[in-house]
């Protein structure tokens, strides 16, 4: 899936002084890292913005908002904002912020450590290598 490249270089001249935003392509479109953690993207023409878990059923009641159901299963924590919801710098601005405060949290946060899938303990989970 394509993605807006006009939307790619509006979020880019928002973000253009800033050293802790990456680009990384995913989910068919285009993502913007925040220190390593997913904090919006582009799938289509659509923007998706990372929310507040405890913002989320708020944020989704908005104008233009719904769940991120990219699987067909709506994904908590993630919306897409249709176009007519960030026309304008500033709109954008906002959803842009909202979405790098939710991954500065989750960057300041201990990750959880995966399971090795090589090795099972005899409770049958994984072993941590």
């Amino acid at each position: 899936m394509a993605y807006d490249d006009q939307l790619a270089n509006r979020i880019r001249e928002v973000f253009r002084d800033r050293r802790d935003i990456t680009e990384c392509r995913m989910f068919g479109g285009l993502t913007f890292l925040y220190l390593g953690r997913m904090c919006c993207g582009i799938v289509g023409s659509d923007l998706m913005v990372r929310v507040p878990d405890d913002e989320f059923d708020a944020v989704v009641r908005g104008p233009h908002v719904r769940p991120m159901d990219f699987t067909g299963k709506p994904l908590r924590g993630f919306v897409y904002v249709s176009p007519p919801g960030f026309r304008t710098t500033a709109a954008l601005r906002r959803w842009l912020s909202r979405g790098e405060r939710v991954a500065e949290q989750k960057a300041t946060r201990p990750t959880k450590r995966r399971l090795s899938r090589t090795r099972r303990s005899s409770s049958g989970r994984r072993a941590i290598r």
